[in-house]
């Protein structure tokens, strides 16, 4: 098959490469299984071969399991997407640098558009003192949050930032416990998703943790920082998921296999299964930032679940118009491509380069040449 052999080489080509350390790939078209392998190493200290029920750190790839459970949520009548924020955390109100508090919305927040900014949650002191920022608890975490100044006006503009560990705070007290409950119960509990959560149910199956080096990956320390392609320092924290005091963060912090993602992946694609109503799955994966001139980058809107493909030319991409997809920092990434049937579940275990190194391209690339 075309795309197998296409598939296999870019994987072997950046493991003998020394860029990624091992990888998992699953690709369905109409549902079909066209692809699903397990490359290279889960843990290279050990010698341990990767698996394809390997359990990786999700990073980023939790933020649309939280935007299903939102989107459950609503559908379920426990809030609406124009609801501000203060409806169910009344203290949270950032201001505007002038001063003004605007309304942010259960919209903005699922869209990234709430001006909320990744700015530092831990005070000099703590940090002086090594205060693990995860234990701060629930609570003084979202009103520090809060408490950060927005970069701009809800609506008007685009940021990655703490939107979605805002969302899953009011996930877990509509159901009257944490994010994980909220998830089980709307989400990763339907879609069988058993091995995807805030906990590892098997920690002999967790993938290692690696970063780009200077001489290829090296072997996360805890916390681990590297240079990103954005200018900026991106940290991890890997030794997170086996901490149970620490904060639920739907931002960043579950972990899952390839083959659980891509239920979610799947049930997205067809009309949202047995979690979601179909116009629902509709409009959160339809463009919901036209009002932007751009808002991920060049080409690119936003939907609840991702980037939205606006202009595939200007993207540079082989994909259809509104394509999603997004990744995540320790080595991902995801796309579900609805004109052409098409849904893809791409784990590594190496950030950066496993989801923003041009190995997601190059996986990407060949999966369209092989159709």
């Amino acid at each position: 098959m075309d795309m197998e052999r296409k598939l296999d080489a870019v994987v072997r080509s950046a493991i003998e490469g020394n860029r990624i350390v091992g990888a998992v790939l699953i690709v369905r078209k109409d549902g079909e299984l066209l692809y699903e392998k397990a490359h290279g190493l889960a843990d290279r200290e050990a010698r341990r071969p990767m698996a394809i029920d390997a359990i990786f750190r999700l990073s980023s790839l939790t933020k649309p399991i939280v935007a299903a459970t939102i989107l459950a949520l609503v559908d379920a009548g426990e809030l609406r997407l124009d609801d501000p924020v203060t409806a169910y955390l009344p203290d949270f109100r950032p201001q505007l640098p002038e001063g003004s508090t605007p309304a942010i919305t259960i919209h903005h927040l699922l869209t990234h558009t709430s001006g909320l900014g990744s700015g530092p949650i831990v005070t000099d002191a703590e940090r002086a003192a090594k205060i693990n920022r995860w234990h701060l608890g629930d609570e003084t975490i979202i009103a520090r949050l809060a408490g950060l100044q927005l970069l701009f006006a809800p609506g008007s503009s685009w940021s990655y930032g703490p939107s979605t560990d805002v969302l899953g705070h009011i996930a877990g007290r509509l159901v009257g416990g944490s994010l994980d409950d909220a998830m089980r119960r709307y989400v990763t509990g339907p879609l069988a998703m058993n091995d995807t959560g805030f906990r590892v149910p098997d920690a002999g199956r967790l993938a290692a943790a690696y970063a780009d080096g200077e001489r290829g990956p090296v072997l996360m320390g805890d916390p681990h920082s590297v240079p990103n392609p954005f200018g900026g320092i991106t940290t991890f924290d890997p030794g997170r998921i086996f901490d149970d005091k620490a904060f639920q963060s739907g931002g960043g912090g579950a972990a899952g296999t390839g083959a659980d993602y891509m239920r979610l992946l799947e049930a997205l694609r067809t009309g949202g299964g047995a979690i979601l109503r179909p116009e629902t799955v509709r409009t959160g994966l339809s463009n919901q930032t036209p009002q932007l001139a751009q808002a991920q980058g060049p080409g690119w809107q936003f939907s609840y679940f991702g980037a939205w493909l606006d202009d595939p030319t200007i993207a540079q991409s082989p994909a259809a118009r509104g394509t999603n997809r997004w990744g995540g920092i320790y080595g991902h990434n995801w796309f579900i491509d609805q004109a052409n049937g098409l849904s893809l579940v791409s784990m590594s275990n190496t950030g950066l380069e496993g989801s923003d190194g041009p190995y997601k391209d190059d996986v990407r690339n060949a999966v369209y040449a092989g159709l």
